[in-house]
C-alpha cells in the first residue's frame, strides 16, 4: 500500500502545485536572494534554474579571480574629505606574487612583500611609538575584489561624516591598499605605523547570491599572532544587505568602545538595538587612550 506522501512525489510539480503555494514562493523569492521556492519540472529543477545558478556560480568565480585596481581606488580614496588634508594612500602588496598564488598559499596574504615593508617603514613614527595614531584604515582585496571596488569608497565617505561629528580631533594614519592581503596583513601595517587600532576593509568570499560583500575587521593593538577572538567583525556590508550608513555607524561605534576598554574581540561586545543616537549625537572630546 503506498502512502499519500509517496503518491505526492510522484506527482510533477508543476502538477501539484496549487495557486496559493506558488503565490507564497513568490512572496519568499521577493524577501531574499538566497535559492527558496525554486520552480521544478518533474522530479527536477526547472531549467531557469539551473541556468540561473550557472550564471551566479560564474560571477562568484570572477569575483574570486578579478584583479584589483589600486591607482583608481586610490584616486578614489584622495577625495573622500578625511580630516587631515593632502592624505597619502599607500599601495603596498602581500608576499603573494599572483592570484594564484594568493589562493593557494594564505599564509602569504598575511605578510607584506619587502619593497612594500619597507616603503611602509618611511611612513613609520619616530622612535617606533605605539599610539602616533588612533586609527589606522587599510583596504585589502581579499576573495573579491568587486567588494573593495564597489562598496569602499561610498563606506568611508559616512564613516568620515560621522567621526568629524562624533570624533573631531581623531588622528588617522595615511589609508593603505594592499593586493592580494588577507586580513592578518592589516597588523603588519597597523603596527607599523604606530596605530592603536586598525580597520582592515575586505572583500569576502563571494557566495552564489553575493558576489561582492565587504567586511570590516577590527583589531585593537595590531600586532603579530592576533587572533581572530581578538577582532570584531562587520559583514555583508553591500547594497543588499548592510547599508553603508548602518556599516559605518558600527564602525564608529567600535572605534570609540575600543579605545575606551583598550581591547577588541570577545570582550567587546556587539552594540544591541539602534544605536544611531549614540553615535551621531554624542561627541566625544577625549576618549581615553588618544592621541593628543
Amino acid at each position: 500500500m503506498t502512502d499519500k506522501t509517496s503518491e505526492s512525489r510522484l506527482v510533477p510539480a508543476s502538477q501539484d502545485q496549487r495557486p496559493s503555494d506558488l503565490a507564497v514562493q513568490a512572496r519568499l523569492r521577493g524577501l531574499t536572494p538566497a535559492r527558496v521556492g525554486l520552480h521544478r519540472t518533474g522530479d527536477s529543477l526547472a531549467t531557469r534554474e539551473i541556468l540561473d545558478f550557472q550564471l551566479d556560480h560564474a560571477r562568484a568565480r570572477d569575483a574570486v579571480h578579478a584583479a584589483l585596481q589600486p591607482a583608481n581606488l586610490a584616486a578614489s580614496l584622495r577625495d573622500l574629505g578625511w580630516p587631515v588634508a593632502d592624505f597619502p594612500v599607500l599601495a603596498l602588496h602581500s608576499q603573494a606574487i599572483d592570484r594564484r598564488t594568493y589562493l593557494q598559499r594564505p599564509d602569504l596574504g598575511r605578510r607584506l612583500d619587502e619593497a612594500s615593508a619597507s616603503h611602509l617603514a618611511s611612513f613609520a613614527p619616530p622612535n617606533h611609538a605605539q599610539s602616533a595614531y588612533d586609527l589606522a584604515i587599510v583596504v585589502v582585496d581579499g576573495l573579491s575584489a568587486l567588494a573593495v571596488e564597489r562598496h569602499v569608497s561610498p563606506l568611508l565617505t559616512e564613516l568620515a561624516s560621522m567621526l568629524r561629528n562624533s570624533w573631531p580631533s581623531i588622528h588617522v594614519a595615511p589609508f593603505a591598499i594592499v593586493e592580494q592581503g588577507r586580513v592578518a596583513v592589516g597588523d603588519q601595517v597597523g603596527m607599523t605605523l604606530g596605530a592603536s587600532l586598525v580597520v582592515v576593509l575586505i572583500g569576502e568570499r563571494p557566495g552564489l547570491s553575493s558576489p561582492d560583500s565587504l567586511g570590516a575587521y577590527i583589531t585593537w593593538n595590531p600586532r603579530p599572532a592576533i587572533t581572530d577572538a581578538q577582532r570584531n567583525c562587520i559583514s555583508n556590508i553591500r547594497s543588499e544587505g548592510l547599508s553603508y550608513r548602518d556599516a559605518a555607524m558600527r564602525l564608529v561605534y567600535y572605534v570609540r568602545a575600543a579605545h575606551r576598554l583598550a581591547e577588541t574581540g570577545i570582550a567587546l561586545k556587539d552594540p544591541n538595538g539602534d544605536i544611531s543616537q549614540e553615535v551621531l549625537d554624542s561627541p566625544s572630546e577625549a576618549v581615553p587612550g588618544a592621541c593628543s
